[in-house]
């Protein structure tokens, strides 16, 4: 910012310095804070006179089996739900796309799960998956006559967390690809028909390239959002019952933050995982040329 810049732009600075402020106490402090008190052995035990320990929170992450188990669940868990969501997400919108009777209407239903908040779907879908009184294993039980333990096995409260989570995650989806399907020109479908083009050939090489700078950016949202998704895990499993086995990295770090009070500990935890959501974004935009004009 030039000093001749600030002097013919005062007033706009000026109004700009409290939304500046917010910013930076809101954001800018915390983070920086953060990566202090993970240099740090601050715990219950040292809560006001902790102290700088050096990288000893991040040799303890990476030395720490729990560490690579939920690193594991958790990109499983990104990659399934981030797969589903754009998946039915791109499919709806090709439906929706075309001349169909009641498609406001359609549209409004499908953007449902996603304008509900999230703890109450989360909530609700928990209720659903009781393996006593819920509708699901009450419908699986009439249909083909089993019983699921959806919340007290592993792998039944993890699949359980996924069905809530895409359920929640396709209407975002949805609402991206069906507004860069509606910015394609319809004179390229045109000369496409013209030489006898078919659908699936239409689709492959006008659709999708042409959605492709629109996907990519919301791809990148959701892995970053389903990376960090705390609420549907912690609720649909009841802080990652049974046994601390339904837990992603951040709803581990939640619990050793606030149950365990390991507090230094948790702060490297979640730089780590600031690093990783970091290089992946930054690397994933490179690779996919998102940011290249498709003619």
């Amino acid at each position: 910012m030039s000093g001749t810049d600030l002097q013919k732009n005062r007033l706009a600075y000026l109004f700009t310095m409290p939304a500046f402020f917010v910013m930076a106490m809101m954001i800018v402090y915390p983070f920086v804070y953060n990566v202090v008190i993970s240099f740090s052995n601050m715990n219950l035990s040292h809560f006001r006179d902790w102290h700088l320990v050096g990288g000893r929170n991040y040799l303890q992450v990476f030395t720490d089996a729990a560490f690579w188990y939920y690193l594991r669940k958790t990109i499983l868990w990104t990659a399934i739900n981030v797969f589903f969501h754009v998946t039915i997400g791109v499919s709806l919108a090709l439906i929706l796309n075309e001349d169909i009777k009641g498609k406001t209407i359609f549209r409004t239903l499908l953007i449902l799960p996603w304008a509900v908040p999230q703890y109450i779907t989360a909530l609700t879908w928990r209720g659903m998956f009781n393996a006593e009184y819920g509708s699901v294993n009450l419908l699986l039980g009439k249909l083909f006559g089993i019983s699921v333990p959806w919340l007290t096995s592993e792998w039944g409260a993890f699949t359980a967390c996924l069905i809530t989570n895409i359920w929640l995650g396709f209407p975002f989806m949805m609402i991206i690809a069906l507004g860069g399907l509606q910015s394609i020109p319809a004179e390229l479908y045109e000369a496409a028909e013209i030489d006898g083009s078919s659908w699936h050939h239409k689709l492959r090489h006008i659709t999708l390239p042409l959605l492709k700078p629109v996907m990519v950016p919301a791809i990148t949202l959701g892995v970053i959002w389903t990376f960090n998704n705390f609420n549907v895990v912690w609720l649909v499993s009841n802080g990652g019952e049974p046994s601390d086995r339904t837990h992603i990295l951040v709803s581990w770090i939640y619990k050793s933050a606030f149950t365990y009070f390991r507090i230094g500990h948790a702060a490297a935890f979640s730089m780590i995982i600031f690093a990783i959501l970091l290089l992946f974004s930054w690397n994933f935009i490179r690779r996919t040329k998102a940011s290249e004009t498709v003619y």
